[in-house]
């Protein structure tokens, strides 16, 4: 079926009833657990649906509209997009993008919270200029009120119940790879939140660190956000924020999680405990190969080094 008949027959069975309805008209947005892992290693550029041909996917085509835009680096834009009722994610998936008009299928992952879609009904992407049609159409064509329709898939996720174990999670993002990272880090932090407010430890959340790595401070997405949670729970959370460009204009906030170069072996090592790390890894395949392997050469499992590889 072709896109627009996907879009249309999504659009006849579901619609933005109730209070999803009147998010459509929100004002653009202020900028402010088992899992497998796939390789995809090859010589010729495949497409999103072939990449992710063996990952689980959802059943429902949900339509979607844009309600909310901003340009979360030079590179990068934001979408806050408005959703069926009906639509739920795990922290750490992607969904699969159709777009009218467009014929090729994007594949982004979610960079907000399953909380977040609970409270607003919204869901939001953050998309790196290429010139991939779909990430083409998000940066030239895109607006708010743009129609869309989306369908869930991925087994790459963070999703703890309260009868399981407490782990300390390791997190390490390259680039855009922070997506699906920081989807997770702000599900634990609404855990953390959510036991704090019941009085109780109903969710085991262990501790948190983010390794993230990118070009320079401007390509640091989230990382306001990043810092204020690490600010909130300093002894739950924790990041450091790598650079291969120093930025001189870095926001006095953030500098002090800043590190000058790649991410090392020693803070790997400081953040892994055999029995109780569980590593969440994204970003461009080379990176993620040799990060696997120190991590592995540290005594850490391969069933406790999870990755997504979108590249």
């Amino acid at each position: 079926m072709s896109v627009p008949g996907l879009l249309s027959s999504a659009a006849r069975s579901l619609s933005l009833p109730g209070p999803a309805a009147g998010l459509l008209c929100c004002r653009l947005l202020v900028q402010p657990s088992s899992i497998t892992r796939r390789n995809m290693t090859s010589k010729r550029q495949m497409d999103h649906l072939e990449k992710t041909a063996s990952n689980s996917r959802q059943s429902p085509l949900y339509p979607a509209q844009v309600c909310g835009i901003i340009n979360e680096s030079e590179t990068v834009r934001r979408l806050r997009i408005a959703v069926h009722p009906n639509f739920s994610f795990k922290a750490g998936q992607w969904v699969d993008l159709f777009i009218p008009g467009v014929e090729k299928v994007g594949g982004f992952s979610m960079c907000s919270s399953p909380c977040l879609l609970q409270r607003e009904g919204v869901i939001e992407l953050a998309v790196k200029y290429t010139k991939h049609p779909p990430a083409h159409w998000v940066h030239t064509v895109c607006e708010v009120g743009s129609q869309v329709a989306m369908r869930v898939g991925g087994d790459f996720f963070f999703d703890p119940t309260p009868s399981d174990p407490s782990v300390d999670l390791l997190l390490v993002a390259g680039g855009v790879g922070i997506n699906p990272l920081y989807s997770i880090l702000l599900h634990a932090t609404d855990l953390q939140h959510l036991n704090h407010s019941s009085g109780s430890a109903d969710y085991n959340i262990g501790s948190a660190h983010l390794c993230y790595s990118a070009k320079n401070t401007h390509e640091l997405l989230f990382q306001s956000s990043i810092s204020e949670v690490c600010r909130e729970f300093p002894g739950k959370f924790s990041c450091d924020f790598h650079v291969t460009q120093q930025s001189p204009d870095a926001d006095p906030r953030v500098q002090p999680f800043i590190n000058q170069g790649r991410i090392t072996e020693e803070e790997l090592r400081a953040h892994v405990d055999p029995q109780r790390t569980l590593c969440y890894l994204c970003g461009p395949p080379p990176m993620i190969e040799a990060i696997s392997k120190t991590l592995m050469d540290f005594g850490l499992s391969k069933d406790r080094i999870l990755f997504e590889k979108w590249w």
